[in-house]
């Protein structure tokens, strides 16, 4: 089963709801394409910060390697856990550059597939409507009780409430 967060795009001008065609769903784990094509990962997600970042850090480490004389081994194993960190932080990334562009993030949704999270998440979000149901309830605030010096929600054994 795989986790995925589910993005909503912020309104357009002339929209009263968001279509839900638009919505997003970002799968947590690691990303094989993500790892094997980085950069072209990202033109195709739209991610330019991301990208631009991930060309400047490459481009230092690449010079930082060759000023400091190290064989071609280091610069390809370094290289490749660069790929590696971005294999593994694909969804991070991708949640960064949708945060940026004022999508809101709705939700947690689990699934076999993408297919089966969409089904999950928009037949809750049918049935619950706007605070569906794959929301986490709100935790209650912590609170002090001062006549016991207990702090939190649990007194001590014995003691009369």
């Amino acid at each position: 089963m795989a986790v995925y967060t589910v993005h909503e795009p912020p309104l357009r001008r002339y929209e009263t709801t968001t279509d839900p065609d638009r919505f997003v769903f970002v799968r947590d784990g690691f990303s094989f394409w993500a790892f094997l094509f980085g950069p072209l990962w990202m033109l195709y997600h739209r991610m330019w910060l991301a990208l631009v970042c991930y060309l400047v850090v490459m481009g230092a480490l690449q010079i930082g390697l060759h000023q400091l004389e190290m064989p071609a081994e280091i610069a390809s194993l370094v290289g490749f856990l660069i790929a590696l960190l971005i294999g593994f932080e694909a969804g991070t990334l991708r949640r960064f550059t949708l945060a940026r562009r004022r999508w809101s993030n709705v939700g947690v949704i689990v699934g076999d597939d993408r297919e089966m999270a969409e089904q999950r998440f928009f037949d809750s979000w049918v049935r619950g409507g706007a605070n569906g149901p794959w929301l986490p309830p709100p935790s209650p605030p912590a609170r002090a009780d001062s006549a016991s010096g207990v702090i939190g929600l649990f007194p001590q054994p014995g003691v009369p409430r």
